[in-house]
């Protein structure tokens, strides 16, 4: 396992000094991983401070070498999917490199070069426009919070809110890949069928629109078929995490669920660009969240020693919401929903090890969804249909505004910050998406 380093010393600052910046989501101990797009061209980047680094252009003038420059080759393509499928060090090399470049106090030689061509190499964040930065080809997601899942449970009136599976197992569904959008992408509101008021069923825009605030975790190295996954080995096969908005047709979903979910989220799904690497998170790792009290101990294959001391991470997560009227008012968005990742009763490890332990073999690429983060309190609540309790109770938006499912117009913004006493806390960026009314049915 990667191990901390020099990277993460909290005393490193860089020469960009909007890096340096209190609550700056990508100081240099962050260094995460992305595609942009220029002109048209596609490339990999990193984000420091409002800058993002050209990994071709560092290539082009000779300012990576050994590992860190076979590492930042595997980009080329546009695609970071070589580069997750290679073994740890050579990511690790590339980080480490990138933060004596651009660190304040670095080797003489490497700092006068990375200096002398900043405007080749450093590029304004707000210049370009970032795209999904991977091939993605599977998208699991899971449902891991205690409290989401017994929330919905009783809005649906089952008689045991909790499935009897939970607590033995993550559970999870196979979702669509070919929907994932980058943050910023409009939302469509989709067509389809549902149940109204009256019980009758009716086909045309969804009526509930929801979000549902998530992280995801990108596969690096994945495994053979039939080969699992160990949990205490599971972390290795993880490149690095990003904001998810699991976007849902509430209408749509509760009515067609019984396989489980399909139309009412293949629409589609926010990803926020950067992917903040395993490695960057090191310095917030927490033991896994611990289970309530009388709940049984996962079975042996999931109850893993370095997992069940590290598997969680200290990341905080909001949910925002812009409604159309505070824009037009010039009013700033409104926060909703303040959570956090040890609200999961699942660790990402044991996700992975579970979605593994049959043979299924994962690949570089795959996207993990860790399912809605919603915790006890009303605040942690993270989607509207839990801050409402299912319609029953209006959610205030600010501005005179009540919510009981999201309205065109309506815009989510996603953000999250992973602090720790003694640590420089780190970022996610943002992941946006504004919901756009339902396109017209063809005659």
């Amino acid at each position: 396992m990667t191990q901390l380093n020099a990277t993460h010393d909290p005393a490193r600052r860089s020469w960009v000094e909007s890096a340096n910046q209190a609550e700056c989501d990508f100081p240099i101990q962050n260094l995460p991983f992305g595609i942009f797009n220029e002109g048209g061209v596609r490339r990999a980047g990193v984000a420091l401070g409002d800058k993002v680094i050209d990994l071709q252009a560092l290539l082009s003038h000779g300012l990576l070498d050994g590992h860190a420059a076979i590492a930042a080759h595997a980009t080329a393509s546009g695609r970071l999917n070589e580069l997750m499928e290679m073994e740890k060090p050579f990511a690790s090399a590339l980080r480490a490199q990138l933060s004596d470049l651009f660190r304040s106090d670095g080797p003489s030689a490497m700092l006068s070069g990375a200096r002398a061509h900043a405007e080749t190499i450093l590029l304004d964040m707000k210049s370009v426009s970032m795209e999904v930065p991977c091939s993605i080809g599977d998208y699991t997601d899971f449902l891991t919070s205690l409290h989401h899942t017994e929330r919905h449970g009783r809005f649906k009136g089952l008689k045991d809110p909790l499935p009897p599976a939970f607590k033995s197992l993550p559970v999870a569904y196979h979702s669509r890949a070919s929907s994932i959008r980058i943050s910023g992408t409009e939302v469509v509101r989709p067509n389809g069928q549902y149940k109204d008021a009256d019980g009758e069923v009716r086909f045309g825009p969804a009526p509930m629109m929801d979000f549902e605030l998530e992280l995801a975790a990108f596969i690096g190295r994945g495994n053979e078929l039939t080969q699992p996954i160990p949990i205490d080995r599971a972390r290795e096969h993880i490149f690095g995490y990003c904001l998810l908005n699991d976007w849902s047709a509430k209408s749509i979903q509760w009515w067609e669920q019984v396989l489980g979910p399909f139309l009412g989220k293949s629409f589609i799904t926010s990803i926020s660009p950067w992917i903040v690497t395993e490695e960057a998170l090191l310095p917030f790792r927490l033991p896994a969240p611990a289970r309530p009290a009388g709940d049984p101990p996962p079975l042996d294959h999931l109850n893993g020693k370095r997992d069940q001391s590290e598997g969680g991470i200290d990341i905080a997560l909001e949910a925002w919401i812009s409604t159309a009227t505070q824009r037009s008012a010039g009013q700033d968005a409104v926060c909703i929903t303040r959570t956090h990742l040890q609200n999961l009763y699942w660790t990402f490890g044991q996700m992975i090890t579970h979605h593994a332990s049959n043979g299924c073999n994962l690949r570089p690429g795959d996207l993990i969804g860790s399912g809605t983060i919603s915790g006890e309190s009303d605040i942690s609540r993270a989607c509207i249909t839990e801050l409402t309790n299912a319609g029953k109770d209006p959610l205030l938006v600010g501005n005179g505004e009540f919510r009981t499912a999201l309205e065109d117009g309506d815009e989510m913004i996603f953000r999250a910050r992973a602090a720790r006493e003694g640590a420089v806390a780190i970022g996610f960026g943002e992941c946006r998406g504004r919901v756009q009314p339902a396109r017209t049915w063809p005659a």
